[in-house]
């Protein structure tokens, strides 16, 4: 029996999101603002020295990968035109902030690329950008993403994105449980473990 060849297949829909994808940009941080939801993609072109495995002038291998639903889509709420609102280039734009207050990153090392998605395909989309290119902050050193857990709620550790890159005021607050040279092992690890 020959080999059947099916559009809507896993491997088939991952290869057709990372080539659109990466056809988008780059853009710089923030980009120029935009409507609709989707996924995004972060890019690293600067000289900190333990990103030297990711570092990418030409944009190929993110550094993190993300999505951006329509506002109150987590709580199944009706109603509205999802591609009016600006929520994928508001999470961006969250993201350069967190770069900009980091003390030994720049804003200017890094770019993005991003696809305005349907709000069915936006959470698969995400998660096949994030097995195909296993992103260090996505897959190693988780914390890039969050925010700040609210007035009270201080109690849990440091992350592993704000031990290796301090600098946002309400990770401070947090159990500084973590050192930026036991986040730059584990970092060697990973990429030990990658390349084999």
């Amino acid at each position: 029996m020959a080999d059947v060849y099916n559009p809507l297949d896993y491997g088939n829909l991952t290869k057709n999101l990372v080539r659109e994808l990466l056809e988008r940009g780059p853009y710089a941080l923030p980009p120029v603002p935009f409507q609709g939801p989707g996924v995004y993609a972060l890019f690293y072109k600067g000289q900190f020295e333990p990103y030297s495995s990711v570092r990418s002038a030409k944009s190929k291998k993110p550094i993190y990968v993300g999505k951006a639903v329509p506002a109150g889509a987590r709580k199944g709420a009706k109603g509205g035109d999802p591609f009016s609102s600006k929520t994928l280039h508001s999470r961006i734009s969250q993201h350069s902030r967190s770069v900009e207050l980091a003390e030994n990153l720049a804003l200017t090392d890094f770019s993005c690329r991003y696809l305005v998605v349907e709000p069915l395909w936006i959470t698969m989309a995400e998660r096949f950008l994030i097995e195909h290119y296993q992103p260090v902050w996505n897959v190693c050193l988780d914390g890039f993403g969050n925010h700040d857990p609210g007035k009270g709620r201080h109690q849990g550790e440091i992350t592993w994105w704000d031990a290796l890159h301090p600098g946002r005021e309400w990770a401070k607050k947090l159990k500084q449980t973590r050192s930026a040279k036991q986040a730059k092992d584990k970092l060697a690890a990973f990429f030990a473990e990658e390349a084999h």
